[in-house]
């Protein structure tokens, strides 16, 4: 009987449990903090999506455009609209007012403009006529002008003609009866549009007849006055 009983394995001792107890205890508490520094910590110690978010948002409004259909402001009616990779002087163009004064871009400087090349040959430059009197009539201030400018050989008397045809009040008259402004401002053809800033250097252009009193068309305006 003595031999069996010991042969049995013996109970540990209450030091030995003291120690185990301890020990587990210690090892609970360091994951416990771990899990704490983990869960908490992060946010502190790095910037969270929300934080960062209008810091990403306010680089992208700041961002320059290029490219048509790129960004927000070359979508819908101005999808058709391409903003240069870099803004560009203009070569010196000379015009007439409709009392036959010479004129220039320069003239202009300051202010935002809408140069718009038109001849009294081309239906959709008598389309889109009315829509940038509407514009010029909204947006027009001492920030911004709709330059609407003939360049066939029709002259101030053909221009009048048909401004008062298309019914158009708040666009001056100027034009070019020299007929080589396209030429001169590379446009590939008419209607064409440039978009030009205070320093006369051109933002981008729009080729062909476009909605220019609309929403999209205001956007842009509007951008480029507060640009």
């Amino acid at each position: 009987m003595q031999a069996d009983q010991a042969d049995q394995p013996k109970p540990p001792s209450q030091k030995t449990a003291l120690v185990t107890a301890l020990g587990v205890a210690g090892l609970a508490a360091v994951a416990g903090f771990a899990s704490v520094y983990v869960t908490l910590g992060r946010p502190d110690n790095g910037p969270s999506a929300a934080a960062s978010a209008p810091a990403v948002e306010s680089a992208r409004r700041s961002a320059a455009p290029t490219g048509p259909g790129s960004n927000a402001l070359s979508q819908g009616q101005m999808a058709a609209f391409v903003f240069r990779a870099a803004r560009a002087d203009l070569p010196e163009i000379k015009f007439e007012d409709a009392t036959g004064k010479a004129r220039t871009l320069a003239d202009w400087k300051g202010k935002i403009v809408l140069l718009n090349l038109w001849a009294t040959w081309c239906l959709p430059c008598r389309k889109e006529m009315p829509a940038l009197d509407r514009l010029q009539q909204e947006l027009g201030s001492d920030a911004f002008e709709v330059v609407a400018l003939s360049v066939d050989r029709a002259g101030r008397s053909g221009a009048r003609k048909f401004l008062d045809e298309a019914k158009v009040g708040k666009l001056a008259l100027y034009a070019d009866p020299s007929a080589r402004m396209a030429a001169t401002l590379r446009a590939a053809g008419l209607p064409a549009t440039l978009l030009i800033d205070r320093e006369g250097r051109e933002i981008g252009r729009l080729l062909g007849p476009a909605q220019w009193d609309g929403e999209d068309a205001r956007r842009l305006i509007r951008w480029a006055v507060a640009s």
